[in-house]
């Protein structure tokens, strides 16, 4: 029987996400019928959102499990799901934002996408599509006009929200100095042991919702780390609770208002990762949780060059990191 999964009400008001999603980023890439296995076992358990960039090379291959899963009945109409896709850095320029939009939702086989987000601050040159990019690639990103061709998509329909990544405080504030349209979704890092709370603080602050991205802390890939699966506290509840460790930092994320897109082809864990909703965290548990040492997983190094437009780390987060 599928799981119920609570949705959250977006500032655009056209339609609300599900709180947890299903991650399609994967390092290495794996092949389409694993990830049309592990997408067709998420819709039968009840995930309905799913998450996509252009960078990751999963639009395509998740636009043939739709439009199949549309075909064969396992989904009756679009409505039903929720697609989020992101703009990636070498066209994060005023001219190339609606190009790439159109371009994402024919790799979809979509009419629209129900949220479309900036992936990072920072431009790069249109020709180098590559990751980690060249340093003398990065270039400053004009946040007023991408924002505004951003503002277009939606209007025209072709997303249903739009919303950023990677975004701290100071660069959310610069956005909304200027916006017509406020971002709907900051999805940055989060999990227990990056906690983001002057972050989260601020979006509430202006009706955006924060969706954690890593929520586990991405063991496995070049830049994650075991932190979260191994940390101590998470396993004593875990263990005192009969839950996993997972499911108390997904918990967790959840009672602090977030979303969270998770990824696992794992039948079990793919279940186990939304049977997170009829139980609570302890106020003493919740308190140990807030004590854990902190430690940002995915520094972004990438985008920091002596030549592009953040220096420093500390230029890339402001502070916050």
């Amino acid at each position: 029987m599928a799981i119920e999964i609570p949705k959250v009400n977006l500032s655009s008001g056209t339609g609300a996400m599900p709180v947890v999603g299903m991650g399609t980023a994967s390092y290495p890439p794996v092949a389409p019928e694993t990830m049309k296995a592990a997408v067709f076992h998420a819709i039968e358990i009840g995930y309905r959102h799913f998450d996509t960039a252009s960078l990751y090379g999963s639009e395509q291959p998740l636009g043939k499990i739709i439009a199949e899963a549309l075909q064969n009945g396992l989904v009756k109409s679009r409505d039903e799901l929720f697609i989020t896709s992101k703009l990636w850095c070498t066209d994060n320029h005023p001219d190339l934002v609606l190009p790439a939009l159109r371009k994402t939702l024919e790799n979809l086989q979509l009419e629209y996408i129900d949220l479309f987000l900036v992936h990072w601050p920072v431009s790069m040159k249109p020709s180098e599509n590559k990751f980690p990019p060249e340093k003398d690639s990065l270039l400053p990103m004009d946040f007023k006009s991408t924002w505004e061709a951003m503002e277009e998509c939606q209007m025209l329909g072709l997303t249903k929200s739009i919303g950023v990544s990677n975004f701290s405080s100071k660069k959310l504030a610069e956005l909304l100095s200027t916006a017509k349209i406020s971002p709907s979704v900051n999805q940055v890092e989060m999990h227990p042991v990056w906690q983001q709370q002057k972050l989260r603080e601020f979006c509430k602050m202006n009706g955006i919702h924060v969706t954690a991205y890593s929520p586990l802390g991405a063991k496995g890939t070049p830049w994650g780390s075991n932190d979260v699966m191994d940390s101590p506290v998470l396993k004593e509840i875990a263990e005192a609770r009969g839950k996993t460790v997972a499911q108390v930092a997904l918990r967790w994320i959840y009672e602090q208002g977030a979303g969270m897109v998770v990824k696992s082809h794992n039948k079990e864990r793919m279940k186990e990762n939304i049977q997170i909703f009829d139980w609570e965290l302890t106020e003493s548990e919740a308190h140990l949780i807030g004590q854990i040492p902190q430690r940002k997983g995915l520094p972004g190094d990438q985008f920091v060059s002596a030549t592009g437009p953040y220096k420093t780390l500390e230029e890339l987060w402001d502070g916050e990191i």
